[in-house]
């Protein structure tokens, strides 16, 4: 249960384009969601190269965010599926708790 396989991972440019176009957008921070439903659940994580120059940050707050995500992803429910595009935007690299607390938020949040 707790895997983040390549079958749940957000891709494509014209998918990713239609969910920035098309969905819905809150803000739990650090961290910003864009989602719509969808027929499964799929995820996309990324942090922005504009606010964290160094690929070694980068990498650190996607790695952060994909085990929040793989730990906690059965809090949103196996009835509810949506296409999410999880943004990273602070501009300090927070430490793994206070993101995995951001994500239980942002899922408990999407139960609703």
């Amino acid at each position: 249960m707790a895997t983040f396989p390549k079958s749940e991972r957000l891709c494509g440019q014209l998918t990713i384009r239609q969910l920035y176009s098309e969905g819905s957008k809150f803000t739990v921070w650090p961290l910003r969601v864009t989602y719509r439903p969808a027929d499964r659940t799929r995820v996309l994580i990324w942090a922005p190269k504009s606010q964290h120059k160094h690929a070694v940050e980068r990498n650190l707050l996607r790695r952060r965010m994909r085990e929040a995500w793989r730990l906690n992803k059965h809090l949103l429910g196996e009835e509810r599926h949506y296409e999410l595009a999880i943004n990273y935007m602070d501009k300090v690299v927070l430490p793994s708790d206070r993101i995995s607390r951001a994500m239980q938020t942002v899922l408990a949040k999407l139960n609703k």
